[in-house]
């Protein structure tokens, strides 16, 4: 699950790769008629893009699984868990990184993977109606967190490297969604939320709440 951080997402290196190739395949016969192909490569490259970052706090800051925008900061029955709870949703766009990361550091307790549609995952419905996969993640601070990867109307891969057993670090890099997508994280009812709806957000590098 940890390995060097490239300025590529290693999921995007086959894309890119066929991109560039037909791009320059075009160029051969017309450098007019290739500029959409390269377009179409530098599109891939920035939504592949992959850069390291850095998590602060401690054990009881929950940093952001995503880059993004916030657009659910609500109390919400946790479906997984079977609780009350806090959660925050972190919607993503074609132009941001599509890493996900580990919200908090703690054990993998349980994972769940739900197949179904493929609606914009910018409406709350996504939640409940798309593609998804669930992670249950034990704090180290003692509190249970639950992470779900939401596919959204273009996106059609869920990729997680996680499994049940595995310890992850706050901000640890899990899985990966292509092009455009959601996570959703519920929370503890008694956490203090330092996000708000509307705020523009940062896999690992935005804190989202504190663990009480």
């Amino acid at each position: 699950m940890n390995y060097p951080h490239p300025l590529i997402a290693r999921e995007g290196w086959p894309f890119l790769a066929i991109a560039v190739v037909v791009a320059a395949l075009v160029a051969g016969y017309s450098l007019v008629w290739s500029i959409p192909f390269w377009i179409i490569a530098l599109f891939v490259l920035q939504f592949f893009r992959d850069p390291p970052r850095e998590a602060p706090g401690d054990a009881r800051t929950v940093v952001s699984p995503a880059d993004g925008r916030i657009v659910a900061v609500e109390k919400a029955h946790d479906p997984y868990l079977d609780r009350e709870s806090i959660k925050i949703s972190v919607f993503m766009n074609v132009f941001n990184v599509h890493s996900n990361r580990a919200p908090v550091a703690g054990e993998v307790k349980q994972i769940w993977y739900s197949a179904g549609s493929f609606v914009n995952a910018a409406l709350d419905k996504a939640s409940t109606e798309n593609e998804r996969n669930a992670l249950w993640i034990r704090a180290g601070a003692g509190a249970d967190v639950t992470c779900v990867q939401v596919a959204g109307l273009i996106a059609r891969r869920i990729l997680c490297y996680a499994k049940a057993g595995d310890r992850l670090e706050r901000g640890q890099r899990y899985g990966f969604i292509r092009f455009g997508s959601r996570v959703d994280v519920y929370l503890p009812p008694e956490v203090r939320i330092k996000a708000a709806l509307g705020d523009k957000v940062y896999a690992a590098s935005t804190i989202l709440a504190s663990l009480e």
